[in-house]
């Protein structure tokens, strides 16, 4: 599909009277200015905790079949009581390639290519449960929201809104349909980070103070290849926004630690970006040699690091940092401070500490791993670390999502999830834009976040029937 400039500013939200007007694209905050988002709505229908009826078979619909689509259909063949009977992308040799792919494991699906609006064939079908989305980003609320006003559930590579306007109908459909929708936020599904979400919830931590999360990850080659996004999307979101562009892979498995929608939830964000050292000038080193560039330099692009700080109505605290443009080793940074104990991934190897005297030695963190790893890594994570994905976190991800629709029970992640970690991308951008200003974050879950109870089932007290073959 190609998108042109025009439709890339209207599919995220930032052309016209949209975000733009809330001084997303500059105009600096003054004293007492409220940024001007909605913070509530009446709820029609608390998701959390909502368990759809059982599905004995799960037919799986795929739209978008470039990097993760593929990645997807090739752990989804692996999962028992799954039948991927729809695929959908613009490009059809990657149709396909991905039916020939699973006709070899049995499935035989409909398969939708060739004009930009086929995807909604997909989501009208009879045979299909749960729409998979692995498109561009700014089409991820468009195809969740069209997908369960089909009725049909959703399941979103992240981030699951760009705006806030499609965060709040994003749960609002879901109530509404009362069909699921979860942002597949696979981090939270990664071993150690399971470890340390047992360790909070047996109180090892005591009271959790402070966390860190990032996704710090050099993609300047990805981001400037011709290849890899299909009409450059990426790079657009890169020259066209400015904040934490993709928070959720640090901001995940710290909500879950915190409890954030089960019994706290973040109150209001600061957001500050550096200038882009980086990406501008790479875009003028090729234009140089390649006339495809022209466009692309001259551009601003976003700042190559952004730190949002988070303060929750409790009151802790958490940092979150985005920088995919300069040469520093991968980090999700995953770090949880609290009264009794601290944590940290990375830089690996990860650690663990009990005072300021120093991180515990290797062999009491190995016995500190292995007494809190959680019942879903004993039982499935050796089969998932077979099948891939992240080093198994997106087999993890993927089987216990289907886990759950079989056994009728309610989602490890839900819709209010989905909708408050992907708040911080356009509020990040109030911030930057306005100085640094603190922006509230809306509440999406209408008051129940103070009795809603936390879903992420580790332990597997309930399901964990489905097998990986």
């Amino acid at each position: 599909m190609k998108t042109n400039r025009r439709n890339f500013l209207k599919y995220t939200g930032l052309a016209g009277a949209g975000l733009a007007g809330a001084g997303l694209l500059g105009c600096a905050s003054q004293p007492g200015d409220k940024a001007p988002f909605r913070q509530t709505h009446n709820q029609s229908f608390n998701m959390s905790g909502y368990a759809a009826p059982k599905l004995e078979t799960v037919r799986i619909g795929i739209i978008g079949l470039g990097n993760r689509g593929s990645g997807a259909i090739s752990r989804h063949v692996h999962i028992e009581g799954v039948k991927i009977t729809a695929l959908s992308d613009i490009d059809p040799a990657k149709v396909n390639r991905s039916r020939e792919f699973v006709r070899d494991y049995g499935h035989e699906p409909a398969i939708y290519s060739g004009g930009e609006e086929d995807w909604k064939r997909l989501c009208e079908r009879d045979d299909v449960d749960l729409v998979y989305i692995c498109t561009p980003w700014h089409l991820h609320a468009i195809n969740s929201i069209y997908a369960m006003e089909n009725g049909k559930h959703a399941a979103t590579e992240i981030p699951a809104a760009q705006t806030m306007d499609e965060c709040w109908e994003l749960v609002e459909t879901s109530e509404r349909t009362r069909k699921h929708c979860i942002m597949l936020e696979n981090a939270c599904y990664d071993f150690f980070e399971m470890v340390t979400l047992n360790m909070a919830r047996q109180g090892f931590f005591g009271d959790i103070i402070h966390g860190e999360g990032a996704y710090i990850h050099d993609l300047m080659e990805l981001n400037f290849s011709k290849t890899v996004y299909a009409d450059m999307w990426r790079l657009e979101e890169n020259s066209r926004r400015n904040g934490s562009l993709y928070p959720m892979h640090g901001l995940g498995p710290i909500c879950q630690l915190m409890d954030i929608n089960y019994g706290d939830k973040m109150d209001y964000l600061v957001s500050v970006s550096s200038n882009d050292f980086m990406m501008g000038r790479m875009a003028e080193e090729l234009a140089a040699e390649d006339d495809f560039w022209n466009d692309y330099a001259g551009r601003e692009y976003r700042g190559n690091m952004n730190t949002t700080v988070i303060r929750t109505t409790k009151g802790r605290s958490i940092m979150v940092q985005h920088d995919v443009s300069s040469p520093r080793p991968y980090s999700r940074i995953h770090l949880i401070s609290g009264t009794k104990g601290i944590a940290r991934k990375y830089p690996e190897p990860a650690r663990i500490a009990t005072s300021h005297h120093g991180w515990l030695s290797d062999e009491d963190f190995k016995r500190l791993e292995k007494e809190f790893s959680p019942e879903i890594t004993r039982r499935v994570g050796e089969m998932a670390r077979q099948v891939g994905g992240h080093g198994g976190m997106d087999t993890l991800m993927d089987w216990r999502l289907v886990d759950c629709l079989r056994n009728g029970l309610p989602l490890d992640m839900d819709v209010y999830d989905a909708a408050s970690w992907s708040s911080v991308i356009p509020l990040s951008e109030w911030s930057v834009a306005n100085r640094s200003g603190s922006v509230d974050i809306p509440d999406f879950t209408a008051g129940s976040w103070q009795t809603n109870k936390p879903l992420m089932d580790i332990m597997l007290e309930k399901g964990g029937t489905t097998k990986l073959i």
